[in-house]
């Protein structure tokens, strides 16, 4: 739980009895490495804070060749698929843990509570939502302005530890090319 309250801490001062709140509606689970734990179609019923781990975010194909990855979370990162959290609606991608991945989970009820019940209930989802929003911004601008070397790069410059345990698969899909291209792009660098 500390991990999550550094987080916040750097976000908003939250009183004991907020603290106390949300915590209680906080649940830790452990997904093991390969584990999809939000399918195509399900409804997103939480958020999540990542106490360890590594979760991708994935368009699933009948060819797994296919399969579009456009996101990664980390450590100290919050993890949903927020759209379908957010609207309650079946979810058009799924969440996959990489590594074994330690979560503190919120459902979906349980927030709205955490919202209604607390001062800084509506900050903390505010700013939070901020955040999501900034990442998914600068992957589309990154997408948008920068070759596919230099988006290689700026990743593993920003997430070294990337090559340690994300398939070489995953990352040409991140970064929109195919394997192959990866391969020569590795080859040159």
């Amino acid at each position: 739980m500390q991990q999550i309250k550094d987080y916040l801490d750097q976000i908003a001062i939250i009183s004991n009895s907020d603290w106390d709140f949300f915590t209680s509606k906080l649940e830790r689970r452990i997904i093991p490495k390969k584990t999809v734990f939000l399918k195509l179609n399900d409804v997103e019923n939480h958020i999540s804070f990542i106490e360890s781990g590594v979760v991708r975010l994935y368009i699933p194909k009948e060819n797994p060749e296919k399969e579009i990855t456009f996101g990664f979370s980390f450590k100290n990162q919050f993890i949903s698929a927020y759209d379908s959290f957010l609207t309650q609606k079946p979810s058009a991608y799924q969440l996959q843990a990489l590594t074994e991945t330690t979560i503190l989970s919120i459902t979906y009820n349980d927030l709205q509570e955490v919202y209604k019940k607390t001062q800084i209930g509506n900050l903390i989802g505010r700013l939070t939502a901020e955040r999501l929003f900034l990442i998914k911004s600068k992957r589309e601008q990154n997408l948008l302005n920068l070759t596919a070397e230099e988006r290689y790069l700026k990743l593993f410059k920003e997430r070294p530890e990337l090559l340690k345990v994300i398939p070489l698969k995953y990352i040409s899909s991140y970064i929109g090319v195919t394997a192959q291209a990866l391969s020569r792009i590795r080859k040159r660098l």
